[in-house]
């Protein structure tokens, strides 16, 4: 209606020519002359120019501002309320500009502008409009030097905040209560709580926001003790503590994992009449969900739907989160579909993300990719935390390749990763290891800044050492500035895994002249690198020393160490006394115990021992087809065909499949080739090599050069009852020679090193072979088997034969 009638009065002053739509008006210039309009022509006329700029900003995506108004000091002055209620209402942009023209002398156009833009989540603009205020010789008002102070707070700008602080106390703003309380919370968000505690001292009269800031700030740091000696001072002022009070306390307590005492708070809190409100419920079921009270939480569930809670965001993501953490995901259906009811908890998308991270986490991914599409179909986006939560689902649940998979389709939809996102990738990529893509990721971290972060560089040494490149975990551990315990952790691991025994052992000295406490998993590297060396002293040394100097009682994993290292030295006797002064109440002994017991029987011949080592086995790990191969290895070792018979069809009755033999892969350049026994079926959905026939040639050729040079194929590790030259051909199909073969045939020009990986243990004929290849063909060839690398270099191993 005002653009209309302002419309009639420009076609009766002579300007019919404009029209609303075509905005053609608008190319003449606007001038204030005090309370008169001034039109391109100079014709003078009494117009109120306010309303009709507020009318222009609801079409304000037509009109272009452009040099258009220039104001006169007195009016504006005289229509500054009217401006103030412009920068509510117009766009960002328009703001901006009709700001930027304006005569700035009064505080309270300054004061809408940075309230605006702090609104608008602009804190650092904020900041930057009040310094511009002080140069323009304007005096700010208290409701401007508090908002200044909120804005530090958002940025953590504790510098900033001081100078303004300096400005309170030239301009004798201290008394004021606001000022003081905006001053009290900035310094609590910085962690400057010293000088938050100078300024509530120095305050004459406090209010309950100043005493809840402080309390809240205590608590926040976790100093407890000072936040409840303000709560009794302030219940003996005779100030009654509020809802504000009690949710700091619940917070602060929660936040530093008191989660016990969480629950005692909001008793007293009830017994204080004090009823709770959504922000107080929500750390309380936080609580329970840590401490995992299911049954508590739902008694909470039933307060929070006979209080009316249970649509409330807050509330409702807290509860969802509850029990999907504690994989009731029913419930947590429920629950979510109960906020969905609601129209404003439709566009909850912390509600969405939880419900496809319990889905994903439970290794449910087609109800995840269901609850996504539904999430699309509502109008929400996913984000960085819907994918994240899918990737790390099958990083956990060893579905390496739908995790790559799920990545490229998340970067296809443009949605950037972060940390955990690269963290979960890092983990796909030890699982596979895959030295390419391991090294594609740590590019895609340095890039995006995540390359100092403790988390990821740690997870990069692992990736590293378990892909079979320890030069590049060394040299990302020694470049790293800050070295956690797990870091160097880690890195002893990754030594240990080569069989550098000794360099694990001086790692671990230097870092305990840092002043670094190892942990369990630091001695289980530890004694790892002593186990994979075969340092039979050592082992014991760093075994006793972590009961009696760090007073850590020694769990299964070490004393598995120790039986494994017992037995590759010989000393199996000792290695039976071991397991049978375990503590039979807290550590029960199970196959880690004893599968290295009879592997070391079946490498010393013991029979008797590895029966006793089998019959365990047989009862711990019934489907386990190691067990029933080492046992037969064992028979055949002493010519027992019946015994070998025998257990074959055990296995067979037990539909075991023994015959399932090893399997290796090699990845060359971004592709992963698979091997497997040539009478064995690979498992779907693999297929044996297309290139087999090529494989075998080249191979032939190999040996024939090998045994020029000296080698001898090692038939006595084929323990099946055949003739010398048939025990030949099966060693020909064994999978990490054909590995090793066809990335010889890959990589002639190369010269990089042959990186296999090989699912179960290696024998002794390819062992030796691999040797003989590094020595004739000059060539660095590393298969991990399991845990442990063997690293073949001019001729020798780094295992030295100890395996």
């Amino acid at each position: 209606i005002v653009l209309t009638r302002f419309h009639s009065f420009i076609s009766f002053s002579g300007y019919s020519s404009w029209s609303l739509e075509k905005s053609s008006f608008w190319g003449h210039s606007l001038n204030f002359d005090r309370n008169k309009l001034v039109l391109g022509n100079g014709r003078k006329t009494h117009v109120p120019i306010y309303p009709v700029i507020r009318a222009v900003a609801k079409r304000r995506k037509e009109v272009p501002f452009d040099n258009v108004i220039q104001r006169d000091k007195k009016l504006v002055k005289n229509e500054q309320p009217k401006q103030k209620r412009i920068w509510r209402k117009w766009g960002f942009q328009y703001a901006d500009k009709v700001f930027d023209e304006t005569l700035k002398d009064e505080p309270r156009l300054w004061d809408d502008a940075i309230v605006v833009i702090l609104q608008k989540g602009s804190p650092l603009k904020a900041l930057q409009l009040f310094r511009d205020m002080q140069h323009s010789f304007v005096k700010a008002s208290n409701v401007t030097v508090a908002k200044a102070l909120q804005a530090c707070a958002k940025v953590k700008g504790v510098d900033l905040g001081k100078q303004i602080h300096g400005y309170v106390t030239r301009n004798a703003m201290e008394e004021d209560l606001t000022v003081g309380y905006s001053l009290i919370t900035m310094y609590c968000k910085t962690e400057e709580i010293n000088l938050a505690r100078r300024v509530f001292d120095l305050m004459a009269n406090r209010d309950i926001r100043t005493w809840n800031s402080m309390i809240f700030g205590y608590a926040s740091i976790g100093s407890f003790d000072d936040a409840w000696n303000l709560f009794y001072e302030m219940e003996s002022q005779s100030l009654k503590p509020d809802i504000v009070t009690w949710y700091g306390l619940l917070s602060g307590h929660f936040k530093h994992g008191l989660y016990q005492q969480v629950l005692v708070i909001f008793h007293d809190m009830l017994r204080a009449n004090m009823k709770p409100n959504s922000f107080c419920i929500t750390p309380l079921i936080q609580a329970v969900t840590e401490m995992k009270l299911v049954d508590l939480g739902k008694e909470i569930h039933c307060y929070v739907i006979r209080n009316g809670l249970d649509y409330n965001e807050y509330a409702g993501n807290a509860l969802l989160r509850m029990y999907v953490k504690t994989d009731l995901l029913v419930k947590a259906k429920t629950v979510f579909n109960l906020m969905q009811k609601q129209k404003k908890n439709r566009k909850n998308i912390f509600a969405w993300n939880s419900l496809i991270s319990g889905y994903s986490f439970k290794g449910l991914f087609g109800d995840a990719l269901a609850t996504m599409n539904q999430m699309k179909a509502s109008g929400i986006t996913p984000d960085v935390v819907s994918w994240t939560s899918l990737i790390s689902g099958c990083s956990k649940h060893r579905n390496y390749k739908d995790s790559f998979m799920f990545f490229t389709q998340m970067l296809e939809e443009g949605v950037q990763p972060n940390i955990v996102t690269y963290l979960s990738l890092l983990t796909s990529c030890v699982g596979l290891s895959l030295l390419q893509t391991g090294k594609e990721i740590h590019c895609s971290c340095l890039r995006n800044g995540f390359y100092e972060e403790e988390a990821v560089a740690t997870n990069l040494i692992d990736m590293y050492a378990t892909s079979g490149c320890l030069k590049c975990a060394s040299d990302v551990f020694w470049r790293m500035r800050n070295k956690t315990v797990r870091t160097w952790t880690s890195m002893i691991m990754g030594y240990a895994s080569y069989n550098h025994g000794k360099k694990a052992i001086n790692l671990f000295h230097q870092m305990l002249e840092l002043g670094l406490e190892p942990n369990a998993k630091t001695f289980t590297a530890l004694l790892s690198g002593c186990k994979n060396s075969c340092l039979l002293d050592k082992g014991w040394k760093y075994f006793n020393m972590m009961k009696k100097d760090y007073c850590l009682v020694p769990m299964m994993e070490h004393y598995s160490c120790m039986v494994d290292l017992l037995g590759r030295a010989g000393y199996l006797d000792e290695a039976w006394d071991l397991i049978q002064t375990m503590p039979s109440l807290n550590l029960k002994p199970d196959g880690s115990i004893w599968g290295p017991l009879l592997s070391s029987c079946r490498t010393h011949n013991e029979l008797e021992l590895g029966k006793i080592a089998a019959a365990k086995l047989f009862e711990l790990e019934p489907c386990n087809p190691v067990n029933y191969v080492m046992l037969m290895d064992l028979y055949s070792m002493s010519n027992r065909w019946a015994d070998v018979d025998r257990l074959r069809d055990m296995a067979f009755d037990r539909r075991v499949k023994i015959n399932a033999g090893g399997w290796s892969w090699i990845q060359i350049g971004c592709k992963v080739h698979h091997f497997f026994n040539e009478d064995d079926p690979p498992p779907p959905p693999y297929h044996h090599h297309p290139d087999l026939g090529e494989i075998y040639f080249e191979l032939y050729q190999l040996i024939s050069e090998m045994k020029r040079a000296g080698y001898v194929p090692d038939i006595n590790c084929v323990y099946q009852n055949i003739d010398d030259s048939e025990k030949e051909k099966v060693l020909l199909s064994h999978p990490e020679k054909l590995a090793i073969t066809y990335g010889l045939m890959k990589t002639r020009n190369s010269g990089s090193p042959i990186r296999v990986m090989q699912k179960t243990r290696m024998c002794s004929d390819c062992h030796r072979l691999a040797t003989f290849i590094s020595l004739v063909r000059n060539r660095e060839i590393i298969v991990k088997v399991g845990g442990r690398f063997h690293h073949f270099r001019q001729g020798n191993c780094s295992c030295n034969d100890c395996w």
